[in-house]
């Protein structure tokens, strides 16, 4: 029995706890900064930026872009101081300042060739640069180095020192065993009435509402009061002289921030006495802090032994976070009315109070709903309803996966959605009795209603119900509505109560029922601005949270408007619970459920509106430093870093197009990697969206050269080829063109000579026929001359011989007589042999006739005869018997045919028909 009882007292501490709400926390180690372990100072410049004495580096960072120096001499850099544009910082023998000059710091040595570090001070850091009066004062242990006037002058301290603080205007110097001194009038005057702190190692001196407070390395912290000194009250104090002071500050009258160097730092609320530790075991990297640094927002920068951390106190978000994994993923919680909070999450039921997160027994399991009513809470388990009452956990009934309570605003009951469908608790003072409404056995997640005999529930999987029902909670009717409404894809439909409208969200659409014409429509307002939304989250009337692409937005409406705000998403990234995602009040202040733990934000708090001043961009091309019009190469990236004045809350969310682009896009990083840009000139412009308008804050342009193949000077090779290639191109078309030019007159003289031995072979064949044709012409003729001749001829034999043979053989006269003329009539030319002759004849010479008409028309077919005698060249004589006529006659027929001929009279009318 004992070892029970033992083993369960194990298993509940086991369960139990330290936890804290603790205000964001950003850490950057080495490998951010690429630096050393312990940073030594901190300080904020006038251009907003961090500067860090990291050993042997100093570092700088803007928010954006971590930048890393070294000092020419390679020591160690103790201390940071800004002051104007200089950051002045202190090393080994060594202090000087940097300035920065086109994105790069330079540093320029006070102290090189100056002899201080002689003699005793061959061996002196300065730990500490502070202002006073207008004089930079460098501390080292045994030395204060006072720079005015562009002067320094070298202050011997009587004795060893820790730090000097200046308070009030004043210089303290704490000592390592003497206490503390008054620096003044170049002179060192210890308080006596502080002789408390002797023999005390002193690491900070501030003042808070009028009071002092010291703060020493192993004795705690001590404050003054009109007695003198004495231990601080706090209960802290005791603690605190166990995990060793190192730094501390104050930083208003209402808090204090106390550096360890065993349990990191403490941020206490000296209004009443509530303090939290920020340590390793909850968000920091390392537990001892070296160094306290303010921005502009009076958060924290802390220099630590290994790494930096930001830490956003006077942010209005706050984390609890459960770095064990007991608490697992929450998704629900509830404020407890004696103070802290009821969680239920997916490994059971937790009590947060005091700081102690407490597993409540035998809650181990899924738990979905947690619903205050009065002193109890309802809690939707996966095994059952339970009530947690007076500090005591117990199952009510068996009704199990609980996953929505609802309060009903008509009648005195409680609705509870589950794996089973919906359970109505008539009685709300007993939840052991229950009826299940009938004719919906679905497991339903979600229920609203609206009206008093009215419910609307959402399935786990698909669809959304109408359920009506009477007085006595009879089911009257069960509606499908997306079915009803013909909508397909009802997966996952989701639905919200907001300003007392149920508005549904399904398939990326919201609608709303009209109950008039009994069915959903389109719900154009809420369309507008919150359509493709993964999840919508009241608050309350005027305002509620959306998740859009992994992002939280806290909107507010204002005068109809929705004013969408960013919630950075470093405060809950990979840790939202789609699907699962509330929102619960508790004292002023909004916490949502994470999957670690949950997230508590105020509404009241707005940022500063930016202006032209809050903004600057800065511009970086392979690491080097663009100004503005610059150009850059071709296929080069060019970063641009937009650095605000601020780096927690108060940061704003931003957007920027490029080239005048319609389209703002979102600056999650606040550096944006500009690559593939064209040539020519470009302009990227940075704004902010006041809930209407974008309003532009900063502008960066720049160019981008032509490519390297189209510069300068590559354009003047490419000319100077082109030109050659023309000039060669050229050359070789006019040797081209000059041998082709001498083919050419090789052609046309071998063509010409072709030609002509052509035209000669023509001429000559053309000669020859032609003389052929006047031979064939001639041998024509003559065949027609010897064809008359030889008839003539014949015929005057034939008649010569009979009229021999009549003389022979008559010796009459008469006879004789009568003989000879029947000779001579039967020797005449008959009619036949003429016509045939004739028609031979004008055959023989049918081109010369031919020719001879279509010159001369007017000549009748005698006077062509004639011609044709003519040509063959008969005379007179011989052509008056071809012709029938007497010689006379022929003369005449001669003249007439000149005279149709035209001819004069020297012309000779036998050589014209010749030659025709």
């Amino acid at each position: 029995m004992k070892n029970k009882i033992a083993f369960f007292f194990f298993l509940l501490c086991s369960f139990t706890h330290a936890q804290e709400l603790l205000p964001f926390v950003e850490n950057f180690t080495k490998s951010n900064y690429n630096g050393d372990n312990q940073v030594w100072s901190v300080t904020q410049g006038n251009d907003n930026a961090f500067y860090f004495a990291n050993n042997h580096y100093l570092l700088r960072f803007n928010g954006v872009r971590w930048e890393k120096y070294s000092l020419p001499n390679k020591t160690i850099i103790r201390s940071v101081f800004s002051d104007g544009n200089k950051i002045y910082s202190g090393s080994y023998n060594e202090f000087g300042y940097w300035k920065r000059q086109k994105g790069i710091l330079k540093y320029t040595s006070l102290s090189k060739n100056k002899n201080y570090f002689t003699g005793s001070s061959i061996n002196e850091e300065i730990w500490k640069i502070f202002k006073h009066e207008n004089k930079i004062y460098f501390q080292s242990f045994n030395e204060l180095y006072v720079l005015e006037n562009n002067k320094i002058r070298k202050i011997r301290i009587p004795f060893q020192v820790s730090y000097c603080f200046l308070v009030d205007n004043k210089i303290y110097a704490a000592s390592v065993k003497d206490g503390v001194f008054l620096f003044e009038n170049n002179d060192f005057k210890k308080i006596e009435k502080w002789n408390l702190l002797e023999d005390n190692i002193i690491h900070a001196i501030d003042k808070a509402s009028g009071k002092m407070y010291f703060f020493t390395q192993k004795s705690g912290v001590y404050i003054e009061d009109s007695n003198g000194l004495k231990p601080w009250s706090h209960p802290l104090n005791e603690l605190l002289k166990k995990e060793i002071i190192i730094t501390a500050k104050v930083i208003s009258n209402s808090k204090l921030i106390i550096g360890t160097a065993f349990q990191g730092v403490y941020i206490i609320d000296l209004t009443n006495s509530s303090y939290n530790n920020v340590c390793r075991k909850n968000a920091l990297k390392n537990n001892s802090i070296l160094s306290i640094g303010l921005d502009k927002e009076n958060d924290l920068w802390l220099g630590l032994d290994n790494g930096i951390s930001h830490i956003e106190i006077n942010s209005p978000y706050r984390i609890f976070s459960d770095n064990t994994g007991i608490l697992g993923s929450v998704y629900t919680l509830a404020p407890l009315k004696e103070g802290g909070l009821l969680l239920g999450s997916n490994h059971g039921v937790f009590k947060y109070q005091d700081k102690i997160l407490t597993l409540l027994p035998q809650s181990q399991g899924q738990v979905w709903d947690i619903l205050q009513v009065e002193n109890k809470y309802l809690i939707g388990h996966n095994d059952g309803t339970y009530i947690y009452e007076n500090n005591t956990l117990q199952k009510s009934n068996e009704v199990s996966g609980g996953w929505k309570f609802l309060k009903s605003n008509y009648h005195n009951n409680f609705f509870l959605a589950n794996y089973s469908g919906i359970v109505i608790y008539e009685n709300p003072t007993d939840f052991k009795t229950f009826k299940y409404f009938s004719n919906l056995t679905k497991p339903i997640k979600n229920i609203i209603q609206n009206k008093p005999n009215e419910l609307w529930a959402v399935d786990n999987y698909r669809s959304l119900y109408r359920i009506l029902f009477d007085e006595n909670y009879v089911v009257k009717k069960v509606e499908n509505i997306t079915q009803k409404n013909k909508i397909l894809n009802d997966y996952g439909v989701k639905m919200v109560n907001f300003n007392n409208e149920v508005l549904f969200y399904i398939n990326s659409k919201w609608y709303a029922y009209n109950a008039i014409s009994d069915t959903l429509e389109i719900n154009v307002y809420f369309n507008k601005s919150f359509s493709n939304i993964s999840e919508l989250i009241p608050i309350d009337d005027e305002n509620f949270i959306v998740l859009k692409d992994k992002s939280l937005f806290l909107i507010n409406r204002v005068n109809d408007k929705f004013v969408w705000n960013l919630i950075p998403e470093k405060y809950y990234e990979g840790k939202i619970i789609n699907q699962d995602t509330k929102v619960f009040k508790n004292n002023g202040e909004y916490l949502l459920n994470l999957d670690d733990g949950f997230f508590a934000f105020k509404l009241q708090k707005t940022k500063p509106k930016p202006n032209d001043k809050s903004v600057k961009l800065e511009a970086f091309v392979d690491g080097v430093f663009v100004e503005k019009s610059s150009t850059i190469g071709y296929n080069k990236s060019i970063g641009i870093d937009i650095i605000s004045e601020y780096y927690g809350y108060n940061k704003q969310e931003l957007f920027y197009t490029l080239d005048d682009g319609k389209r703002y896009f979102p600056l999650k990083d606040s550096n944006i990697v500009l690559n593939n840009l064209s040539s020519g000139s470009h302009d990227v412009a940075i704004y902010y969206n006041d809930g209407d308008n974008y309003k532009e804050l900063a502008s960066f342009n720049f160019s981008v050269a032509m490519p390297w193949y189209f510069s300068f000077w590559m354009i003047l090779i490419y000319a100077a080829i082109i030109f050659a290639a023309f000039y060669l191109y050229y050359k070789w078309n006019k040797i081209r063109y000059i041998e082709k030019l001498k083919l050419k007159e090789e052609e046309l003289k071998h063509q010409k000579e072709i030609l002509k031995l052509e035209m000669d072979a023509q001429n000559k064949l053309k000669s020859q026929e032609y003389e052929k044709h006047i031979l064939e012409v001639q041998i024509q003729a003559k065949a027609s001359e010897v064809a008359g001749k030889s008839l003539s001829i014949a015929k005057q034999s034939e008649m010569i011989e009979s009229i021999q043979k009549a003389l022979e053989s008559e010796n009459d006269l008469g006879n004789l007589k009568s003989s000879i003329k029947k000779a001579i009539k039967i020797n005449a030319i008959n009619k036949n042999e003429w016509e045939s002759f004739e028609k031979n004849l004008l055959q023989s010479n049918e081109e010369f006739v031919q020719r001879l008409s279509k010159k001369y028309p007017v000549l009748t077919s005698k006077d062509i005869k004639l011609c044709i005698y003519l040509k063959m060249n008969l005379s007179s004589k011989e052509i008056a018997p071809l012709m029938n006529i007497s010689f006379r006659g022929v003369e005449l027929h001669r003249y007439r045919l000149r005279k149709k001929l035209g001819l004069t009279s020297d012309d000779s009318l036998s050589k014209i028909m010749i030659n025709s």
